[in-house]
């Protein structure tokens, strides 16, 4: 992930129109906003939508921007919330439930795990801590990269710069090497 700098940096570029900053600014920030848009909207097409929508007001609106009011990431990561929030808010023919009233619900159940669930939880992710920290440096590294910061194969290539058959090993190896590790508590369960 860029740090706040280089973001605050890319995003003054975009407010000036400078189309290449803009697409290295959707290439860094896409895979997060992505996953805050899917975790307020619960479907990946609505999800797809908004983004958009999102990234065309960060265009519009990123000569605004100001480092002194927020980090990049947090002004950023606000229009996709608001307009996750907008978008609910608008009644639609394509799955969002309705109260009595014809008015989108947005109280949906707390899905939120109980207390014996978040214990469980808590012990599954230490195990997978001490899973991990068996794992050769550069297969914790690609697993890492690619599953708690979202990048893909290829972005991963680039960012080690490392063939990409190369990586995709490295992120097989490790998966194979965590499966076998986790596979003691995978059977409790």
């Amino acid at each position: 992930m860029t740090d706040p700098a280089e973001l605050g940096r890319l995003l003054a570029q975009v407010g000036r129109g400078d189309e290449r900053a803009f697409s290295e600014l959707y290439r860094t920030t896409s895979p997060k906003l992505f996953g805050v848009a899917l975790r307020i909207l619960f479907r990946r097409d609505w999800a797809e939508e908004v983004l958009q929508d999102c990234y065309v007001k960060i265009w519009q609106h990123a000569a605004d921007y100001g480092a002194d009011k927020s980090q990049p990431m947090t002004w950023m990561t606000s229009i996709v919330r608001n307009r996750c929030i907008d978008f609910l808010r608008r009644p639609r023919e394509d799955g969002l439930p309705e109260n009595e009233d014809g008015e989108p619900l947005l109280d949906f159940a707390d899905e939120a795990a109980g207390p014996l669930a978040q214990l469980l939880g808590e012990q599954d992710t230490a195990w997978l801590a001490r899973c991990l920290q068996k794992l050769a440096a550069r297969e914790r590294q690609t697993i890492s990269l690619a599953f708690f910061h979202g990048l893909s194969h290829g972005e991963l290539a680039d960012h080690l710069l490392q063939p990409l058959g190369t990586v995709k090993t490295w992120v097989r190896r490790g998966l194979d090497k965590l499966k076998d590790c986790m596979a003691p508590i995978s059977q409790e369960a």
